[in-house]
């Protein structure tokens, strides 16, 4: 039996009537009408109830936006017993699409980084040779799950590298009361065929790729040897921890080597220090020079 909770919203027009379990197939429909709402049947039926404005059904929740002509305080538990009478006797929330992607099954499980704020969520297949870092929304365009995620309001910034998917959240949730919710996400979302990363994305990457073998090449020899110390030696842990790290520059003047951290390594506490001291511990003795200094950037 289908049981719904009654959740509140910022907005005072808006309430949400949330599933035990997810309702759609990493989709986000929004209904302004009963014309607009002819791929679900309860929205449709949620229509001809007069104070609803508008429907939006998303992830485990359907929400309400009402007109004025009532509060949610009179009608909420009647919109609640609908929604439940309507699923409990076999009605149809989304019309499914036939043309939809077969489901490919993957397995998803949460792994904790160094830093408190950020949760490794590791997929059971492979999903980039190219580590990428959003920062907010507006970066996303070569990620539709990126996007996807940050609709979540608690995702402050998602990494993405290899078979996993690192996200960093703000702190008005802890990570038991989320971990669940996005693990479930990401699984559905891969599951039903989206888009991880963007095909356009990759060769864009790719040929970056190649630019940065040539500027390798021009390099000093120091600056050479600091990158291949970093990625055989440095990378490997940090990528296990959920981050990512990047050689940025070597001053030949001051010795000076700067490095930029990504993903679950961007903003941890401790990362920057930790790594800073070993990173520099780890270039003075494999290199034979005690002036060497490491400098960490967060992404």
């Amino acid at each position: 039996m289908t049981k719904i909770s009654i959740k509140e919203t910022q907005n005072p027009t808006i309430l949400k009537f949330e599933f035990a379990d997810f309702i759609t197939q990493n989709e986000s429909f929004e209904f302004k009408n009963i014309d607009e709402a002819k791929s679900s049947p309860l929205a449709q039926q949620l229509f001809y109830l007069p104070f609803v404005k508008t429907i939006y059904i998303s992830g485990n929740f359907i929400a309400i936006e009402k007109y004025s002509i009532v509060e949610w305080e009179d009608v909420k538990d009647a919109v609640a017993e609908q929604i439940e009478k309507f699923v409990n006797d076999g009605g149809i929330i989304i019309t499914p699409d036939e043309n939809k992607t077969k489901k490919q099954p993957i397995t998803v499980y949460g792994e904790t980084t160094p830093n408190p704020a950020a949760l490794k969520f590791v997929v059971s297949r492979m999903l980039t040779k190219n580590a990428i870092e959003f920062k907010n929304i507006d970066q996303t365009a070569a990620s539709p799950l990126a996007k996807e995620l940050f609709k979540f309001p608690y995702v402050k910034e998602v990494f993405i590298d290899e078979n996993y998917i690192s996200v960093t959240k703000y702190e008005i949730n802890e990570w038991q009361e989320i971990t669940l919710e996005i693990r479930s996400f990401i699984k559905q979302y891969i599951e039903n065929g989206g888009t991880v990363l963007d095909e356009n994305f990759i060769e864009a990457v790719t040929a970056e790729e190649n630019t940065k073998a040539k500027e390798f090449n021009n390099l000093d020899v120091t600056s050479q040897q600091i990158i291949n110390i970093l990625e055989e030696y440095v990378k490997p842990a940090v990528q296990a921890d959920g981050g990512n790290i990047a050689f940025d520059s070597y001053n030949e003047a001051d010795k000076t080597v700067k490095v930029i951290l990504q993903g679950a390594c961007s903003g941890c506490p401790s990362s920057t220090f930790t790594l800073k001291s070993g990173i520099e511990n780890m270039l003075k003795s494999m290199l034979n020079d005690e002036g060497i200094k490491v400098e960490a950037i967060n992404a």
